[in-house]
């Protein structure tokens, strides 16, 4: 794939909410490989659903963590922590921050945008979690330069949770029919290739149309440098079990095109993303604390 040098260049630079800010010296001493970067964040963050598996269980104040959205808030909560060890460092599961796939995918884009390398998040759904289902996930892509390709890696899943699910693949190099971008998945189920029913949460019983309708409009905004958390609302996104009409059918038929190869598309996504049921505004709804917030 030929990839222009603009629209690599859009990737490679800190947006809003992957701007290391006042903690760009941490990151820094983090390794600059892809894989050591993944492993780094491993040690500091500790997904709030999984945290049983390392004998942790999170405190409500704890688990407010994962409504953070800028890398920035994060790190700095990270930083906070005891005799403020260098990134590098692990920190015992106790002392992690809480997160969620989103917030691996986060840092690890930001790690790799602080040096210059075009890197961008993205919204989907992974196979491997639960056998027969596509479980609602982020993951992170950078650009090989020698390989001219976009590599996926899962910064989330570390060897605990390599064992926990079963994981036979490389988790720095995603193969691209086990994480499916919401594109993808959509298309797939307007071809009668897949169930929309088997895209979402099994831990909520929750999936379908309007689940990958959302995600969709979550990776369009990831690629235009405005990763948000899986649970913000806005514009055309659909309301859980929402039956959707003909019209937004058809726009998120377009948007599930252009998304699948953002570069092959990047003008007409460009286009696409500025109307104003897409394009995300300055205040979103968080629905899981029922409230708007300001991005």
């Amino acid at each position: 794939m030929d990839q222009d040098r603009t629209n690599l260049s859009r990737f490679a630079r800190p947006g809003r909410l992957t701007s290391a800010g006042p903690f760009a010296a941490l990151l820094e001493a983090v390794p600059s490989d892809p894989a050591e970067i993944a492993r780094t964040i491993q040690g500091l963050l500790i997904h709030e659903h999984i945290a049983g598996a390392y004998g942790v269980t999170l405190t409500e104040a704890e688990r407010q963590t994962v409504h953070l959205r800028p890398a920035d808030e994060i790190l700095a909560r990270i930083a906070d922590g005891p005799d403020d060890p260098p990134l590098t460092v692990a920190r015992i599961p106790e002392q992690r921050v809480a997160g969620n796939c989103r917030h691996y995918s986060l840092l690890l884009v930001t790690a790799l945008r602080a040096r210059g390398v075009a890197a961008r998040a993205r919204c989907g759904f992974g196979d491997y979690f639960i056998d027969g289902r596509y479980e609602d996930h982020w993951v992170a892509e950078y650009w090989h330069a020698e390989q001219l390709r976009w590599i996926m890696v899962d910064a989330q899943l570390d060897e605990r949770q390599r064992e926990l699910f079963g994981i036979d693949f490389d988790t720095t190099d995603v193969p691209r029919d086990r994480f499916l971008v919401a594109g993808e998945a959509w298309v797939r189920c307007r071809a009668g290739a897949a169930d929309p029913d088997a895209f979402g949460l099994s831990v909520i019983n929750e999936g379908g149309w309007w689940w990958i309708a959302g995600n969709l409009m979550r990776d369009a905004a990831a690629l235009h440098a405005v990763e948000l958390l899986p649970w913000d609302v806005w514009g055309a996104m659909p309301a859980p079990f929402e039956k959707l009409d003909d019209e937004r059918m058809a726009l998120f038929d377009e948007l599930a095109r252009l998304t699948r190869e953002p570069d092959e598309h990047a003008e007409e996504l460009r286009l696409l993303y500025a109307d104003e049921r897409l394009v995300v505004p300055a205040t979103v709804r968080n629905e899981l604390r029922d409230r708007d917030e300001p991005i």
